[in-house]
């Protein structure tokens, strides 16, 4: 498949996954959660959906499978870009305030969004090891 394909579909899913996890951390944190596991809830919500869609349609082809191996390298990838997200918005909110987490929530997922797509394209879907 063709990198313009891959980022097309990688784009459009994951501007559902971006609604779903901003959808989910801003609810639970309007409803008086703190930002840090309101924003790993919303990275939940979003990442169920995408693995899945991402795997099946993204990413699809003969050297790329949804498998045991390919689930634990999005596990890892997962976890270290949850980590870097619920940083900073823990930072943001702490400096400037909820509502500018809020804001900063889509620019912060866009620059982990392009570092995912190049793992998932080369590392998380492949076949081999």
């Amino acid at each position: 498949m063709t990198l313009a394909r891959h980022a097309r579909h990688y784009t459009l899913i994951g501007g559902v996954q971006w609604l779903v996890d901003w959808g989910v951390m801003v609810g639970l944190s309007h409803l008086g959660m703190a930002v840090e596991p309101a924003n790993i809830f919303g990275r939940i919500a979003g990442a169920l959906l995408g693995y899945w869609l991402n795997g099946r349609f993204t990413f699809a082809g003969d050297d790329t499978e949804v498998g045991r191996t390919q689930l634990q390298r999005f596990l890892m990838m997962w976890l270290c870009t949850t980590a870097v997200s619920t940083w900073a918005m823990g930072s943001i909110d702490d400096w400037f305030g909820l509502k500018w987490a809020w804001l900063a929530k889509p620019g912060v997922e866009f620059l982990l969004g392009v570092i995912g797509f190049v793992l998932s394209r080369h590392w998380v879907y492949q076949k081999k090891p």
